[in-house]
């Protein structure tokens, strides 16, 4: 996608063949960085501190990672180790640890002189997969926003969105915002809601920035606006992304995005969820229960990072000092709330026979 007129990927090799360039997200949107990543310590700490983020960008830059790790050490006590490292960054997001599957399955056949050459390929091979997926969804999601656009009558189809599930969660178009940038580029009217997303302001920072970037008409909104625009018809369909979705439909997403369901639902506002594949758990059929949340840094919650009149940076506390704060960083949202589930084969209900309608390879896996 475009930033100031120049196509960036969220993250691709180096030019010196041994590392990995990713943009770095904790900088943005007021300063646009790129950095080096190196080693398995540095795609760990990518993770963890955020600079990379979104289930899929998390998935192939644990890839890298792992690929980066066989540097050092190509051994089967290296493959586990850098297994466990990465795998212990972010708990929730389900394509980390299936990228970490792929890549070390494969490895482990591999002689150790050419383990780092063919995990490097084939992280590069999950990166191209992701952007095929994610353009696929958006020619489906794309669908839905067109022929509102129609039986509206031809006026702009208006879609709330939460939290940042666009190029910069992937490593290309986006999951949520997929569908979004492919009607804009059909020509199909759409303005874009942008939940803030509190408390690490995903929304006002990232997504704002993408959509500014690539031209497509939006409004930054309060996290708790959703509900009041969508009584007084403001919002024509909500499109979310997802962290796991579980086999029998229920979406795990950035915390907010239950309680825009739950005013979807009442007033009858059409809520999708967008993710590839490799972000459905098929193990998992409870989400509320079986799904770990992770629980982030209070100081995300108390403090906030923002650019001052002069054009310098500060931190500033926002919260009574000596109360504590809870940080749970994912919330989920019942298959009941959810209209369909956009995917790179084809929009489904949420329900196990939807999701197994479109992958019917793995109810003979299962």
């Amino acid at each position: 996608m475009n930033i100031d007129g120049k196509p960036y990927r969220t993250i691709f090799p180096d030019p010196d063949g041994v590392s990995v360039q990713v943009i770095d997200q904790t900088r943005l949107p007021f300063a646009f960085e790129l950095k080096r990543l190196a080693t398995l310590d540095d795609a760990a700490v990518a993770i963890r501190t955020m600079i990379v983020r979104g289930a899929p960008l998390i998935g192939v830059t644990a890839a890298y990672g792992l690929a980066l790790a066989m540097r050092a050490d190509p051994s089967m006590e290296g493959i586990d180790r850098a297994v466990a490292v990465l795998a212990a960054t972010r708990p929730t997001a389900i394509n980390l640890r299936w990228a970490l599957d792929r890549v070390a399955g494969n490895l482990r056949q591999i002689q150790p002189a050419e383990r780092f050459a063919h995990a490097f390929a084939e992280a590069g091979r999950v990166a191209e997969e992701d952007v095929a997926s994610c353009r696929s969804i958006g020619a489906h999601g794309g669908q839905i926003i067109a022929d509102l656009h129609t039986a509206n009558g031809g006026r702009p189809v208006t879609v709330l969105t939460h939290c940042n599930a666009g190029w910069l969660a992937t490593v290309d178009w986006g999951t949520a915002l997929a569908p979004i940038y492919a009607a804009h580029e059909r020509g199909v009217p759409v303005h874009v809601l942008v939940d803030e997303t509190r408390p690490r302001s995903q929304g006002a920072a990232l997504t704002a920035f993408e959509l500014h970037g690539h031209g497509v008409p939006h409004t930054v909104i309060a996290d708790n606006a959703g509900g009041h625009l969508m009584q007084h018809g403001g919002v024509d369909l909500c499109i979310v992304g997802s962290d796991r979705t579980t086999a029998s439909g229920d979406v795990c997403n950035k915390i907010g995005t239950y309680l825009k369901a739950l005013a979807a639902h009442d007033n009858r506002v059409p809520f999708y969820a967008a993710l590839p594949f490799s972000t459905i758990d098929w193990t998992l059929h409870d989400g509320v229960k079986e799904i770990p949340i992770e629980e982030r840094d209070g100081r995300e919650v108390t403090h906030m990072t923002g650019r001052l009149a002069e054009g310098g940076f500060a931190t500033i506390e926002v919260v009574s000092p000596g109360s504590p704060v809870a940080n749970p960083a994912f919330d989920v949202t019942p298959a009941r709330l959810v209209t369909g589930i956009i995917t790179e084969r084809g929009i489904c209900a949420a329900t196990e026979e939807g999701l197994y309608g479109l992958y019917p390879e793995r109810r003979k896996a299962a």
